[in-house]
């Protein structure tokens, strides 16, 4: 019978990091072996292939690296962006920058990480360095 889930449960790496999202906090993995970090989340070292992964808190701060613009009618939400943003732990993320209207976010701009909760679960977003949170 073919598997009618829209996606796969998380596991592993993946479900370390949803669980501590879920619950306030966003983790990243440090290699051990090469000193870097590794995000999205893995099994092993994506840069030497090593096994010595560690989550770690990282501080959040990031520029934005591209930025696009998602147009939805009002009733729908509205517009949203979408963002790369590299973190200063030197990995790059998908998210998206909130606390100024979507077409005004910019590449170059500075932003903090923070993590929401919607419907029961953690959703991590970014705001202009400086903004209100």
């Amino acid at each position: 019978m073919p598997n009618t889930e829209s996606a796969a449960a998380p596991q592993g790496a993946d479900l370390h990091y949803r669980t501590a999202l879920d619950s306030g906090q966003f983790l990243i993995q440090h290699c051990v072996a090469c000193d870097r970090a590794v995000f999205f989340p893995r099994m092993l070292c994506p840069h030497c292939g090593s096994l010595e992964l560690q989550w770690v808190a990282p501080t959040g701060a990031g520029i934005v690296y591209s930025t696009t613009v998602v147009r939805r009618k009002a009733e729908a939400g509205g517009d949203y962006n979408v963002a790369l943003i590299d973190l200063q732990e030197g990995v790059r993320v998908m998210s998206r920058v909130e606390g100024l209207p979507a077409a005004d976010v910019r590449i170059g701009m500075k932003v903090q990480a923070r993590v929401d909760q919607v419907d029961g679960h953690g959703l991590l977003i970014f705001t202009p360095q400086g903004a209100q949170q």
